[in-house]
């Protein structure tokens, strides 16, 4: 047991696995219970009712919207913590981050006080003829604000892993920097940059409470998923299981394709042990130049 299978030193004690099954059961009883909560013969009925098709619907397209916002915003933030150097870095990293720990309802008032109609850019919106909170664009930057963090920090580990020795090889060959970063950093690193977007996904997917605050539930417009699933559980609770049970198999579908296995995948998540470099970094790097 004091030999990991990879040849390097595994000596974890006895006494952690059990602490470890027990934390790996306080995580799977509830989602057990659940399942033997669900009312296995109207399950496909509840789950294809037009309420939930249309929530679900606009759950996977709002997420998919928000996870291409997150890649757009959150590829330039990860570069820049991780390759940069300026006065301020740790802060601004700590702003990017804040969405991890704050309280997802606080962050819906933020963007309600920064997009809405009286907020600090929502009268210059209004009168370019844009209305943004309470709409299915206000679902989209809700889910962009809680789940840009979970890209910025998969890509900066990524990018901390991988070092920057074939970048500066590409340069020194004659490359731009738009190159390199075009031709070696980005192959480099993909494998974190698709666990970060798959992560946002899976976040964005979940999110309710900045939702809520900041775009309403407006049935086929603002009601996602997850308001679909809390309004149910007033009014149809073998519903709510139900749907609540369809978005943990999605969710649980998400991440495990963003923690398959190394063996399967070539590379695990960012800062993994299947992060190794890639190798053909080298000839990408020499060829940055052609």
């Amino acid at each position: 047991m004091g030999q990991a299978r990879n040849g390097g030193y595994g000596g974890i004690p006895r006494w952690i696995y059990v602490i470890a099954a027990a934390g790996g059961l306080f995580v799977l009883l509830p989602l057990a219970a659940m399942v033997a909560k669900v009312n296995w013969p109207q399950f496909i009925p509840l789950i294809t009712s037009e309420s939930s098709l249309t929530a679900l619907g606009l759950s996977l397209r709002t997420s998919a919207a928000s996870t291409f916002l997150c890649l757009v915003l959150g590829v330039p933030l990860a570069l820049v913590l991780a390759r940069g150097r300026f006065p301020g870095q740790g802060l601004l990293r700590s702003f990017v981050l804040l969405p991890l720990v704050l309280p997802p309802v606080v962050g819906g008032i933020a963007l309600l006080y920064t997009f809405g109609r009286q907020g600090l850019l929502g009268r210059t919106l209004e009168v370019a003829g844009l209305q943004i909170a309470f709409s299915t664009t206000a679902v989209v930057l809700a889910q962009t604000f809680v789940a840009l963090p979970f890209l910025v920090v998969s890509l900066e580990g990524a990018l901390r892993t991988a070092g920057n020795r074939y970048e500066a090889v590409a340069a020194t060959l004659g490359a731009r920097p738009t190159t390199v970063l075009r031709r070696v950093t980005l192959p480099l690193v993909l494998p974190g940059l698709a666990s970060g977007a798959v992560l946002s996904f899976a976040r964005s997917l979940g999110e309710f409470g900045a939702t809520l605050t900041f775009a309403g539930s407006l049935q086929g417009v603002t009601r996602t998923l997850p308001l679909e699933i809390y309004l149910q559980r007033e009014t149809d609770a073998d519903a709510a299981v139900a749907l609540s049970l369809v978005l943990v198999a999605v969710a649980a579908a998400v991440v495990a394709l963003a923690y398959r296995s190394p063996r399967t995948a070539g590379r695990g998540p960012a800062g993994s042990p299947g992060q190794r470099e890639s190798p053909t970094a080298a000839p990408t790097a020499r060829s940055a130049v052609r």
